[in-house]
This record gives structure tokens, C-alpha cells and sequence, in this order.
């Protein structure tokens, strides 16, 4: 996916096969499956270009991270609190920072409105 996201067009399989080469030993079918069961899951788009298909994400890295994070916290079963505890804890400073940031965010802007004062009517 970091191939699709980093690129500027479409890829065809080949282009991303190419891109893997130096660092995988991977076969040209082999790349061509996993893509298209990207697409059907809807994680990339893919659209014929002449006698190939090119591929290009359709969910961005945050978007998709998402989906997997609620996908595995799922699969957590009845005690999703104790999953959500234990990555806390397993969390690095840096993330459990970024992790209370973002509550105290969302906690800020779920807030109610701070009631008005009340203002006294004068009686003539």
C-alpha cells in the first residue's frame, strides 16, 4: 500500500512488482492477487488501461489504519476494555502522549457549551 500511496498515478502490477523487486523475491501473480483482493475489498481502485490493470488507493493510510484497528478490536471479544488497556500500557511515551492529546481533544470538543449567565430583567 505505501508503494500506492507514495505514487503519483495509478500503478500497473508490474510497476509495483518492479518497485518490490530490490527488497522482495516475489513473483509477478503473487502481486497481482494480493492487489486484486485489495480491490475487492475496496482498499484500491482498479481500472483497465489497455491490456493491464492499474491500481490506486482507495482509503488513505489513516483511514485504513482505522479499519483495522476497529477490525482487531473486535476480534477482542466481550472485554475490548481490557484490550484497549493492555495497548495503553504497552503504548510508547511518545504514543500515549499523542493518545491523551487526541481524548483531550475530542473530550474538548464533545464538552457541552458553558451555560450563560443569567441576566437580570429590570422591572419597571
Amino acid at each position: 500500500m505505501d508503494l500506492l500511496w507514495d505514487a503519483d498515478a495509478p500503478l500497473t502490477g508490474r510497476e509495483v512488482l518492479d518497485l518490490l523487486t530490490p527488497t522482495r523475491d516475489l513473483a509477478y501473480t503473487t502481486v497481482t492477487t494480493i492487489l486484486d483482493r485489495l480491490a475487492r475489498k475496496h482498499v484500491v481502485a482498479r481500472e483497465r488501461h489497455g491490456r493491464a490493470f492499474t491500481y490506486a488507493p482507495r482509503v488513505g493510510r489513516d483511514e485504513l489504519t482505522v479499519t483495522l484497528m476497529h477490525e482487531v478490536l473486535a476480534s477482542a471479544g466481550e472485554d475490548r476494555t481490557a484490550a484497549l488497556v493492555h495497548f495503553a500500557e504497552t503504548a510508547s511515551v511518545d504514543d500515549a502522549q499523542a493518545l491523551r492529546d487526541a481524548l483531550a481533544r475530542i473530550e474538548a470538543k464533545n464538552a457541552p457549551p458553558p451555560a450563560a449567565e443569567p441576566v437580570e430583567l429590570e422591572t419597571p
